[in-house]
């Protein structure tokens, strides 16, 4: 039985391979099975791991378990946030207020003092700042939330890629992210410049060069990577 072959339920209580239930156990709820093959699953005695056999991976449980990313999962016990590896161990001695999944081995934190920053695979931070929020890194950006109330995009060693401010952010979708400012939303580059003069009510990543937006009279239209109209949705 492949790991990638197994589903979860619709009410996420249980487990199927090939539409039948499996490892004749309910619980109180499940999430998906992750690389290389491991599950979160929480029932009367806590939140643990199995493995594709169903079997517990350690005899540890907590409050809350999720999915394997680059081999740790976050985890909480005792409202704390860490990781821990496969084996059910805690790979560093600190922990936070939250802890998201890794992404290109790097992980987005807060700490008490509701502070988000960047950690590595060890729980070292990789950054000497600090911001009001950090989200995942893709492709090395990640958009923050600074101190001054502005997004902007971060390298991996917590550089601003431009001086622009933003209203809010996303992050870059070939070689494109979507951005607010006073005006409306619209389409950057990496150097934070507009790819058209238009502004929309919201808008969608570029999807193989186009993209939905909705305009200020909640009509949705597609636009080109230029920003022109190519239909009415």
């Amino acid at each position: 039985m492949n790991w990638q072959d197994i589903k979860v339920s619709a009410d996420n209580t249980h487990f199927l391979f090939e539409g039948k239930a499996i490892f004749n156990k309910r619980f109180i709820e499940v999430l998906k099975f992750h690389s290389p093959g491991l599950a979160p699953v929480k029932d009367e005695s806590g939140a643990y791991h199995i493995d594709a056999t169903g079997k517990p991976l350690y005899n540890d449980r907590y409050f809350r378990t999720f999915g394997f990313y680059y081999n740790r999962a976050s985890v909480v016990l005792n409202e704390k946030w860490f990781h821990i590896n496969e084996m059910g161990k805690q790979v560093y001695q600190n922990s936070f207020l939250w802890a998201g999944n890794y992404q290109e081995n790097i992980c987005s934190v807060r700490d008490a003092n509701n502070q988000y920053f960047h950690i590595d695979l060890v729980g070292h931070k990789i950054y000497s700042q600090t911001f009001i929020y950090a989200g995942d890194f893709k492709d090395g950006i990640a958009c923050v939330k600074t101190s001054e109330g502005f997004y902007k995009h971060v390298d991996i060693n917590g550089n601003f890629l431009n001086e622009i401010n933003f209203l809010d952010l996303g992050v870059f979708h070939k070689n494109f992210a979507t951005a607010k400012d006073e005006f409306g939303w619209f389409h950057i580059d990496k150097q934070g410049r507009g790819v058209y003069k238009d502004r929309y009510l919201c808008i969608e990543p570029f999807y193989n060069g186009f993209a939905l937006v909705t305009q200020f009279d909640n009509k949705k239209i597609i636009i080109d990577e230029q920003g022109n109209k190519v239909i009415s949705v």
